[in-house]
């Protein structure tokens, strides 16, 4: 991955390396009232994350699937009230300058969020619900409600989200099931 963001040949990342370095290591959490208003989850370290470009694609409407977008298994936090078991993902394009998802977003002219800055770089936000490019396949990958899936994207092209996971079914469920 970081050979692959670094290839397009100045050896400099969107955001700068230090704003990367913390994306892959920190998950940002959320405060009540910030970007996803209802909860809190203090941000803290990642004790492993895992990055796929494969799974970048399902983030993408088929029309932009020709960037390169690298994003994170969600980081769970379990029983969050009313809310459920919530996940948190991260991401980043690789030269979202020149993207299709950046075109995108400025042909649909979607608002910057009015108050809330990338955590890891403090650039500005695009909601990716807003501009209505979030795609069913997202939720999937993700194992989420399928309504219940929100995303941000930086100026710098750093991604972050949340999903309301959807429940695992117990191990000695599933056996008594398949018996049947």
């Amino acid at each position: 991955m970081m050979l692959d963001l670094q290839s397009s040949g100045s050896h400099s990342v969107d955001g700068n390396w230090r704003a990367l370095g913390k994306l892959l290591i920190y998950c940002s959490g959320c405060t009540k009232g910030g970007l996803f208003n209802s909860i809190h989850v203090p941000g803290h370290f990642v004790y492993r994350t895992r990055f796929s470009r494969t799974s970048g694609k399902s983030f993408l409407l088929p029309q932009c699937r020709t960037d390169v977008l690298y994003v994170s298994d969600p980081c769970e936090h379990l029983d969050q009230g009313e809310e459920g078991d919530i996940g948190f993902f991260r991401g980043i394009f690789k030269s979202f300058s020149t993207s299709k998802v950046r075109k995108m977003l400025i042909k649909r002219e979607a608002q910057l969020h009015p108050t809330e800055v990338c955590p890891y770089c403090k650039a500005k936000l695009w909601s990716m619900l807003q501009a209505k490019m979030v795609p069913a396949s997202a939720s999937c990958r993700l194992g989420a409600y399928e309504d219940a899936i929100e995303y941000y994207v930086c100026l710098n092209g750093h991604v972050l989200g949340i999903c309301t996971l959807l429940p695992l079914s117990d191990s000695e469920e599933a056996s008594d099931h398949s018996d049947a």
